[in-house]
């Protein structure tokens, strides 16, 4: 699939991510973990969406369109 708009990627430390959802911003988690790691978790981000990697690019219809993503991984 190919992207239509300009993607702006970075780097964001916790305290960004936590800051920008206390100022009210809507973020999308996307949990990029592999199904082992996944797994074995003892904890989950509640309303994360859970896609591999490498397989994101299957999915991006079931991610919302404008809002800042933030995926995390092991």
């Amino acid at each position: 699939m190919e992207i239509s708009k300009a993607v702006e990627v970075g780097r964001a430390t916790p305290e960004q991510v936590m800051a920008r959802l206390a100022r009210g911003e809507k973020i999308v988690f996307l949990d990029t973990r592999n199904p082992r790691a996944w797994a074995e978790a003892d904890a989950k981000l509640p309303g994360a969406i859970r896609v591999e990697a490498d397989r994101v690019g299957e999915h991006v219809r079931e991610i919302p369109h404008g809002r800042p993503i933030v995926t995390y991984c092991t």
